[in-house]
């Protein structure tokens, strides 16, 4: 709970992305559009009772406490539990509201509207915000909705034969073309959208040719630093582009190039320390691959490498329910789950929720430093240490 020189503390220093002022007056609908943008994002506090420059107005209401629950059930959906306390500054009455982080998004105003926070203000979500929110929710997956101005002839059809064939399905090439577009239907690698057929960006992230050209955010930006600071010189950079077995294959190939490997000889024979474990290394990049945001437009996978660490910079916060420490024992959910399946069946995958563990046990016996996970901003971050 606060007090009162902490309440008196954070008025001073005026609104921020996670303080609002509101005064008693304001409407019911106003209210729940503050209370549903900091829900859908980081959760906040609303004092009720100050103008916008800080100044004590207070409140009368006498069951003021009542009418915010009101509001947080009747005019927010999902309904918002929020904390209220009131505190007395100077004889005037202060409501203080903690909205927390919600974990039923995306929430919305009983007028159909869903704001976010932005800033000191809130603002109605974009429809590529929109779509993130929907997305931590588990309602509805990117990885099958369509891409826009694609065809069947965007699609690899050798890889997709190969695939099923793989499993003893069918030969596609036996197929009659109906038949063909029934089966990549039924298999999300197309959607019908109108009269048309659209590749799904599932599909053309696992059997796309020239996926970049379409899906721009896909794909992995390396750079690889002298020192332990994106500030110091840069020895190495690529773009890795490409379906996501290519991707992952080829970063696989420009990170090991560009480990500087320990190695001894005895007699004839030489001998490399693996510093950097292979299956680590391949299960840090299928992580990022497989469970990234892809309706986030203008972001790439980063792959950072310094002198005692290697960065994955994976574009999306975790879902809902999905926190770092379950993670670390194990607990995932899929954002992605057509490229999890897909990679699974492909071998890049072995059993969901086991790639974090893997990682953090065979690092440590390394002799490393545990991997950190982190979220920053919009990105997830898995660290790796070279051990000593």
């Amino acid at each position: 709970m606060l007090s009162q020189q902490d309440l008196i503390d954070i008025i001073s220093k005026g609104e921020n992305a996670y303080v609002e002022f509101k005064e008693e007056k304001i409407k019911p609908n106003d209210l729940a559009g503050e209370i549903v943008s900091f829900a859908n994002l980081e959760g906040g506090t609303i004092i009720i009772g100050v103008s916008d420059d800080g100044l004590i107005k207070g409140i009368t209401l006498e069951d003021f406490e009542e009418k915010i629950m009101n509001i947080c059930r009747n005019n927010c959906i999902p309904n918002i539990i929020p904390f209220y306390q009131e505190i007395n500054i100077d004889d005037s009455r202060v409501a203080v509201i903690t909205i927390p982080k919600g974990v039923n998004k995306p929430y919305y105003t009983v007028d159909n509207k869903y704001y976010i926070r932005v800033g000191t203000t809130k603002r109605i979500a974009s429809r590529e915000e929109l779509m993130r929110l929907f997305q931590a929710s588990g309602s509805i997956h990117f990885d099958i909705s369509t891409v826009e101005g694609t065809t069947k002839k965007d699609l690899n059809l050798d890889s997709i034969r190969d695939y099923f064939m793989k499993y003893n399905m069918f030969d596609l090439y036996e197929e009659t073309e109906e038949a063909v577009n029934r089966i990549l239907i039924n298999a999300d690698i197309l959607r019908e959208a109108g009269n048309t057929k659209e590749c799904t960006v599932g599909g053309l992230l696992i059997f796309g040719k020239k996926v970049e050209d379409k899906l721009p955010q896909s794909g992995i930006s390396f750079a690889h630093f002298r020192g332990t600071d994106i500030t110091e010189e840069l020895i190495d950079k690529k773009q890795i582009v490409g379906n996501l077995p290519e991707v992952v294959e080829q970063a696989l190939v420009i990170i090991k190039n560009n480990i500087k490997t320990p190695s001894t000889i005895v007699g004839a024979v030489r001998n490399e320390k693996e510093i950097y474990p292979a299956i680590v290394l391949r299960e840090a990049l299928v992580n990022s691959v497989v469970h990234r945001n892809y309706s986030i437009i203008g972001s790439k996978i980063r792959v950072l490498m310094f002198d005692n660490r290697i960065e994955f910079h994976s574009p999306g916060k975790l879902p809902n329910t999905v926190t770092i420490e379950k993670m670390k024992i194990g607990v995932s959910y899929s954002r992605n789950p057509f490229l999890v399946k897909y990679m699974e069946n492909l071998r890049y995958i072995d059993q969901l929720g086991r790639g974090i563990p893997m990682i953090i046990k065979t690092m440590q016996k390394q002799g490393a430093k545990e991997p950190e996970l982190k979220e920053i901003g919009e990105e997830f971050i898995l660290t790796i240490y070279r051990p000593d």
